[in-house]
């Protein structure tokens, strides 16, 4: 059958760059762009929960953040792919990094109008900036050494990438949540306009703070980045047509289970973490600020289980493990639904743990063997990052429709399902010759 293959034997047909050039700085360098944009992740996550209170939105409306957020990475992630086609990695990763900085930048004019679509333009540029970075970094990282570990060495850089996430979503419980006026929806609307915008232009520009501060950051990385010699992403020019090289990846049948996964994979993800500072103050009665820290003790144990899961692949096939953690992330997302109180709650937070394999189990299993379809075919995965805002949209409407946040996490149970027939599926591929 045409598209199936070895997956647990990678092809020659994805070499390592032939180069001189030392790897270790360049990994740690681009491995440090898995860290920031983990950061921005999960600052964005908590936004929701901010929002709402903000400008007294519903959970739908608060998901466009994420609609915003992750529509933008499906829209950029084909065109950065054009870009490190025509040139190189590290040319995406530059420009990725640029936009992320613009981005980030924008949070301030958003302050100062206080419109929420503003907000939305600067996350959609920053969205775009990441878009660029994940399609450029994560087949860079693969190729960045010898093929047949390049799965485990994209674990390894994704487990900065909770760190990122940790670090993002401290600065959002100290700098955002806990700046958030303790006023009651309410007692907002018995404000009047003059009293209502003095509380919210101070709420705004918590929020713009930490964004400022990370843009700044970042402009030195890019700097550090655009000086150092970094090997280059092929080792040959890449003559194919996009027609000729978009016909061989739809007959690949692992990379269209590949792409579908991660849909299903990012908008579980998304959705878990999106609400669960909503769960937690549901269940347990908690402000946004209190309620980050279970948010925060997920992201812990998403870090904790992404280097046990890394040191795991030494013994476990990935496909096999990838399906037994969407297993447990299957039960766990029931015991959310059927369970209330502290129960509900450790296991919304133990499903962090079973969730941290998934993406780069996903990410390197799907273009093993690509060759030089790897740039396109990587773009496609990151526009499968789409399923952070389609999905996290419907948890949200579920919520809303049934007035019950708990109901809401049967859809990350459901993508989750998907996630361990892929698995199941990639198993059985592996253990197939080639045709």
């Amino acid at each position: 059958m045409e598209g199936m293959y070895t997956l647990t034997a990678p092809k020659p047909s994805l070499p390592m760059i032939k180069t001189k050039i030392d790897y270790k700085l360049p990994f740690i360098l681009i491995t440090s762009m898995f860290f920031m944009w983990g950061l921005a992740n999960n600052m964005t996550d908590t936004l929701l929960a901010a929002f709402k209170k903000i400008m007294s939105m519903s959970d739908f409306q608060t998901s466009w953040i994420q609609v915003a957020f992750y529509g933008s990475y499906f829209c950029l992630a084909l065109p950065a792919a054009l870009v490190t086609r025509k040139f190189d990695y590290k040319t995406g990763v530059l420009i990725g990094l640029g936009m992320f900085i613009g981005g980030a930048l924008l949070f301030y004019p958003a302050s100062q109008t206080m419109v929420y679509g503003h907000f939305l333009v600067a996350l959609f540029v920053l969205a775009g900036g990441l878009s660029i970075l994940e399609t450029s970094a994560n087949p860079y990282i693969i190729r960045m050494g010898p093929p047949e570990t390049g799965i485990q060495r994209l674990n390894l850089a994704q487990s900065f990438n909770p760190i990122g996430s940790i670090t993002g979503v401290l600065l959002s419980k100290f700098f955002i949540l806990s700046q958030l006026d303790q006023a009651s929806e309410e007692e907002r609307a018995a404000l009047s306009p003059a009293q209502l915008e003095s509380i919210q232009q101070a709420e705004l520009s918590a929020v713009m703070g930490p964004y400022i501060g990370t843009a700044l950051l970042l402009f030195m990385i890019w700097i550090m980045i655009y000086f150092t010699r970094m090997p280059k992403g092929s080792d040959r020019a890449e003559r194919d047509s996009l027609r000729t090289i978009f016909t061989r990846l739809f007959k690949n049948i692992n990379y269209k289970w590949g792409v579908v996964a991660q849909f299903f994979y990012v908008g579980a993800q998304i959705g878990v973490w999106s609400f669960t500072i909503r769960y937690v103050m549901k269940e347990l009665g908690l402000d946004e600020s209190d309620a980050a820290t279970y948010y925060l003790a997920s992201l812990v144990l998403f870090t904790a289980s992404r280097f046990v899961c890394t040191a795991l692949l030494n013994y476990i096939r990935a496909e096999k493990l990838l399906a037994l953690c969407a297993l447990g992330a299957i039960f766990c997302c029931l015991v959310v639904v059927m369970f209330s109180g502290f129960t509900g709650v450790i296991a919304l937070v133990l499903t962090s743990g079973f969730m941290s394999l998934m993406f780069p189990t996903i990410f390197g299993l799907t273009i093993t063997g690509l060759g030089d379809d790897t740039k396109i075919g990587g773009s496609g995965l990151i526009m499968a990052i789409l399923g952070g805002a389609v999905l996290t949209a419907l948890q949200g409407t579920v919520s809303d429709i049934t007035s019950s946040i708990k109901l809401a996490f049967l859809v990350p149970a459901m993508c989750f399902l998907v996630i361990f027939i892929y698995g199941l599926r990639s198993m059985s591929l592996s253990t197939k010759p080639t045709k």
